[in-house]
């Protein structure tokens, strides 16, 4: 695993993956190398000209790709649904669902078409309602593996159940590190569920490290701190998009994945390098908080999940 590469990722032949936030970035490098490895993959975001777009670079590096784009927009549980609702009708398994989709440290106060503070409900709810709802299709996969993109910020995140959507208190990075935090624990909880409830999930989770991507620029943008030390820092600790995407890219194939396990780059901070396993900060191991955020957010989406709660 010390050097593991694309190289790496077994034949996919005969498999179906789902990734959110394909259009680009971390999602976009992840779709192309599934679809280089013989997936079926369904690219997913919230642009249908970004999603042609997508769909034409990757047929441009795989003629003989097999993909197609579904309009899914996380901050909506209407357009979650909706999408949800087609893959259901259509009834075939998917063998692989990545949730990579995410905005990051929001400048002001925004709110999804669901009231939810728009960090928290693009990065975490959008996909926990997604995995509830699209769990009968992986339940179809003889194999079927869960993989949620965290983050290094979840490091310093904290579940403020009193101040969940931000309007209390908003702070952009807090709410960017609880976003990212809950989506470990989602990682961590729906293995444990899994397991109690014989879904046969493989759940883990990834990182990308500090990985060059746009995802800075959909937040704060071209000012402020977090931009002037991304700017500062990129050309010594940053690596781009395709590697970045490695850690997801193993979590989804290989077979020395693990169950609940976490995977990032073992560089400096986990900040770039080969991907290997992460470390997981003990606020996200917390079972207590873990089974309170799981219950708040069926909740908030209105989700059902089968077996035990």
């Amino acid at each position: 695993m010390s050097t593991w590469t694309t190289a790496d990722i077994p034949s996919q032949a005969g498999k179906r993956a789902l990734v959110t936030g394909a259009t680009g970035g971390l999602g976009y490098e992840t779709s192309l190398e599934l679809a280089r490895a013989g997936a079926e993959v369904i690219l997913t975001g919230r642009s249908d000209a970004k999603g042609r777009a997508a769909l034409e670079r990757i047929r441009r590096e795989v003629p003989a790709a097999q993909i197609r784009f579904e309009s899914i927009d996380l901050a909506s549980l209407a357009s979650v649904s909706s999408a949800t609702k087609r893959l259901l009708e259509e009834g075939l398994a998917i063998d692989v669902l990545v949730n990579n989709a995410g905005v990051m440290m929001l400048p002001k106060h925004e709110k999804t078409a669901d009231g939810f503070e728009r960090q928290f409900g693009t990065n975490y709810l959008g996909h926990f309602a997604l995995t509830a709802q699209l769990l009968p299709l992986l339940q179809k996969s003889a194999a079927p593996r869960v993989v949620n993109l965290s983050s290094i910020a979840h490091r310093r995140g904290k579940i403020s159940f009193d101040n969940l959507q931000g309007e209390r208190a908003y702070k952009a990075w807090p709410a960017y590190e609880q976003s990212k935090l809950a989506m470990l624990i989602f990682a961590l909880e729906l293995q444990r569920r899994s397991d109690a409830n014989g879904w046969r999930l493989m759940s883990n989770a990834a990182h990308p490290g500090f990985a060059r991507t746009d995802l800075i620029a959909n937040g704060p943008g071209e000012t402020g701190v977090l931009a002037l030390v991304s700017r500062v820092m990129k050309p010594f600790l940053s690596h781009s998009a395709a590697e970045g995407a490695l850690p997801t890219l193993l979590a989804a194939t290989s077979p020395e994945a693990r169950a609940a396990a976490y995977y990032g780059p073992k560089g400096f901070q986990e900040m770039i390098g080969a991907p290997s396993e992460a470390r997981i900060y003990p606020q996200a191991r917390d079972t207590a908080v873990a089974a309170k955020l799981w219950d708040v957010s069926v909740k908030l989406t209105g989700v059902s999940w089968p077996g035990k709660s």
